[in-house]
């Protein structure tokens, strides 16, 4: 592009100074940038709202005391989804034409209840609630003894890229696990649910179907199934991954099952890069 006639940019000297960072086959000369991995041992541990919280004390109490256990010996972030009452803010949004954007904003305060309240059940081993912000000050929380509880909607708020189809917004609880493992640089991700993984078919109306034990992200894209136990665009996201290149979905009713995932057993459903 041209620049005005007797006008002088200033420059900043930089490796990058004179580029437009769009360059197609830049980001191919910047080659691997060794990124920081913020904190390479820590094990993000998704409770869904639906799948886990909204289930109360019977299914709570047990598995928080798993989880307070288990932050003695390994470093732990515990991320919360929504369940019941964002699906009811979805409904009653869409039918009033809220924008997905307005959508994201409003589910967000209910996954950050359940954060709240996770967070208290898990006190009597330094359960603490955090927020965004506080990401970047994981490792000393975690040196402190702290085990840090947050609630899993992505911070695309307004911005929250419109569904092709629907209102829902696309990057949900389970995404918002993902990329904070993914941008911490975190060792697993974990996603607890009610069932015991990825079936083949929606295991509730189809007694037959398969857990699937081990299967890659583009593998469970192609089967289209209809219905899934995580976001789908979880899915897609790991397939351009750099830190997270493996997660697993267990069912956290079980107790131990968290234990065991954390520990790299085989159980659950592994979903590949």
């Amino acid at each position: 592009m041209g620049m005005t006639p007797g006008l002088k940019r200033y420059e900043l000297r930089s490796g990058l100074g004179s580029e437009t960072l769009v360059r197609r086959g830049l980001m191919e000369e910047l080659g691997e940038a060794g990124q920081l991995r913020i904190t390479p041992d820590l094990n993000v541990i998704k409770l869904g709202g639906h799948g886990a919280i909204d289930y109360g004390r019977s299914v709570m109490h047990p598995l928080s005391a798993e989880l307070g256990e288990l932050s003695r010996t390994d470093d732990l972030l515990v991320v919360t989804g929504g369940g019941a009452r964002v699906r009811h803010i979805m409904d009653v949004g869409i039918d009033l034409g809220m924008p997905t954007g307005v959508l994201a904003e409003l589910s967000a305060k209910i996954s950050e209840q359940n954060a709240t309240m996770v967070a208290l059940l898990l006190s009597e081993w330094g359960g603490t609630r955090i927020h965004q912000d506080d990401l970047l000050e994981l490792p000393t929380l975690i040196r402190l003894g702290q085990l840090p509880v947050i609630h899993g909607t992505p911070p695309y708020g307004l911005y929250e890229h419109p569904a092709r189809a629907g209102g829902i917004p696309p990057h949900r609880t389970d995404t918002g696990a993902f990329l904070i493992a993914e941008v911490l640089g975190a060792r697993s991700c974990i996603l607890g649910k009610n069932v015991d993984g990825l079936y083949s078919a929606d295991p509730r109306t189809h007694p037959d179907a398969e857990l699937i034990e081990d299967i890659r992200a583009d593998e469970v894209i192609a089967m289209n199934l209809d219905d899934l136990v995580l976001e789908r665009m979880v899915l897609e996201l790991m397939q351009t991954a750099v830190h997270i290149r493996e997660l697993r979905i267990v069912n956290c009713h079980v107790p131990g099952n968290i234990t065991a995932a954390v520990r790299g057993e085989p159980i659950g459903t592994v979903i590949r890069a």
